[in-house]
């Protein structure tokens, strides 16, 4: 397959946050920026032009990503559109995941309709991710309805749930929440492959992780929950997101080096 207009959708992980670049939009790189380069060297290859997107906005649930994304995505015509979501929603504890899976099942049949080829994700397993084991089960039945619906309309799945050769501490940031670049760079290359391109993206080697005693785990995880884990309560409990005033990074077909 060879594309020459893609559209990223979704939330934080789209958008690029854990991959830091302070000279792109946003201040982050990510995943779909690293692929979409790859897409980009595929086309100057094969003379063609090429043009990328990227509406993802950080701290969106689903529903809020059908909503503000898909129309603006539809109006650019692509003949590639990704999405991810779903993270943020079973993230909390109430969620009716039969009516989001409706929904994300009729917007995946509009991108499709339109000509488009889609990517979609399963969400990662956090059965080894300390407090966030308690997702584990919405997470799964999210990730059937995902694989239900790419079926359905012949997406490309991208199954990050059975993507268990790291550690945490080896590709997440700091916040143990985002990707950071080593994984944002794993990502693009399974995507890039699940798709079957041409490309020659390559992983970065892992980020060495401290051997620390169990004294020093406590603290670091301590450490953790003050600067990470309690603003993002305190946005829960006060209905504010961290996505609240951010603009979609690249709200236009561009062409990326």
């Amino acid at each position: 397959m060879s594309f020459s207009k893609y559209v990223a959708l979704g939330d934080s992980f789209t958008e690029g946050v854990g991959d830091p670049d302070p000279e792109r939009p946003n201040g982050w790189r990510g995943w779909a920026d690293r692929f979409a380069e790859a897409l980009a060297a595929d086309a100057a290859a094969a003379g063609r032009d090429f043009g990328y997107a990227n509406l993802a906005i950080r701290g969106r649930k689903l529903p809020a990503i059908l909503e503000e994304q898909v129309e603006p995505a539809l109006a650019l015509k692509p003949d590639l559109v990704s999405i991810h979501g779903g993270g943020n929603d079973v993230l909390r504890p109430k969620v009716d995941l039969d009516v989001l899976a409706a929904s994300y099942d009729d917007a995946i049949g509009r991108l499709t309709a339109s000509g488009a080829h889609v990517v979609m994700f399963t969400i990662a397993d956090t059965g080894n991710s300390g407090v966030m084991k308690m997702i584990r089960g919405r997470t799964a039945i999210f990730n059937e309805w995902a694989r239900e619906i790419a079926e359905k309309h012949g997406a490309t799945l991208v199954d990050m749930w059975r993507m268990r050769g790291w550690t945490v501490e080896e590709v997440m940031d700091e916040d143990r929440l985002h990707l950071n670049a080593v994984g944002h760079q794993a990502i693009a290359i399974a995507v890039a492959d699940a798709l079957g391109l041409r490309h020659d993206l390559q992983p970065l080697p892992p980020v060495e992780v401290p051997v620390l005693t169990p004294r020093e785990r406590r603290a670091a995880d301590l450490a953790w929950a003050r600067s990470h884990l309690a603003p993002w309560v305190h946005r829960r409990i006060t209905g504010r997101s961290s996505g609240d005033g951010v603009e979609p990074k690249r709200p236009a077909l561009e062409p990326i080096g």
